[in-house]
């Protein structure tokens, strides 16, 4: 019998994720980006304590756990998020997802570098691949990187990038068991949205409120809604029925989805050159992370 309801939750990660950084494009266009990642945290955290109270899981988790949500928070949610969402007020939609797409990279140079992982030849050709889909992104807009503001938002990209990794590689170095999701993540987004909103009144300059747009605070409550809460439980559903492998094909999903979104609605210009640098990138990330079970009927009861 067909599992709907997985079916349902893979869609939802696969398209909900992929239009993340579209949505964070739009927002940012007339709402200050340190105001959108941190009303989209708050606003999920909100969400996820009215969840908890329905379902009486709100507790206090101890301090030895909530110190470790808010390294997580530090690095995934205030560094990686709201550093990419500030990228964008100066990069592409398509551009951000692409070299975005190159964490897992990171992740397994540092799960190597401290000995959790083992660096391989078919490691070595994933690696030689992905960086070669990020020198013909450059190659093509070489020029582009005399505009200060581009170069800037590059820098935060990559920035965001290595908090990502970093979170990633954390919670595997510690081997966190996660009891409660739902209740560590209300913690994470809390967090992460009272810094942030804190951010934003302290670096922006002009937070005037009666210019953003309904548009962009459409996107931004999108962000929080499907983004930040529908994806992260369709997300966990999915796990519950298949492989973490089978789940991690949704990454390369996800990025087409953005680029060829990020093209169709902002009309952004996609070359020859970006596809091949798409290509090699997201081949790169595959052959590091390729295994056999990805395309094994296997379900976890």
């Amino acid at each position: 019998m067909k599992d709907y309801k997985l079916t349902l939750a893979i869609l939802t990660v696969a398209i909900v994720w992929g239009t993340t950084f579209l949505s964070i494009r739009v927002a940012v266009e007339t709402i200050p980006a340190w105001f959108v990642a941190g009303i989209r945290q708050f606003l999920a955290s909100v969400i996820m304590l009215i969840i908890l109270l329905y379902r009486g899981q709100f507790q206090w988790i101890g301090w030895k756990n909530l110190g470790y949500q808010l390294v997580f928070s530090s690095l995934m949610l205030i560094v990686a998020n709201g550093l990419t969402t500030v990228a964008e007020e100066t990069l592409t939609s398509s551009l951000t997802s692409l070299i975005s797409a190159t964490s897992p990279i990171i992740v397994f140079l540092g799960s190597v570098g401290l000995g959790l992982q083992k660096f391989t030849i078919r490691a070595l050709i994933g690696v030689l691949l992905c960086f070669g889909g990020i020198t013909f992104i450059f190659w093509n807009g070489i020029s582009d990187l005399a505009n200060p503001d581009y170069r800037f938002g590059i820098f935060l990209l990559f920035c965001g990038i290595l908090g990502w990794a970093s979170g990633t590689i954390f919670t595997k170095k510690m081997n966190i068991q996660s009891k409660n999701i739902s209740l560590n993540l209300f913690y994470q987004f809390a967090f992460a949205g009272i810094i942030q909103i804190i951010f934003a009144f302290l670096f922006t300059e002009n937070y005037n409120f009666g210019n953003w747009s309904l548009k962009s605070v459409s996107a931004m409550l999108y962000l929080s809604l499907f983004g930040s809460v529908a994806a992260f439980f369709a997300y966990h559903y999915a796990l519950t029925k298949v492989s973490p492998v089978q789940v991690s094909i949704l990454a390369y999903v996800n990025t087409i989805i953005s680029i060829f979104l990020s093209w169709l609605i902002l009309n952004e210009e996609i070359s020859a050159k970006f596809i091949i640098a798409a290509f090699l990138i997201i081949l790169g990330v595959f052959v590091i992370n390729y295994n056999r079970e990805m395309f094994k009927k296997h379900r976890i009861e």
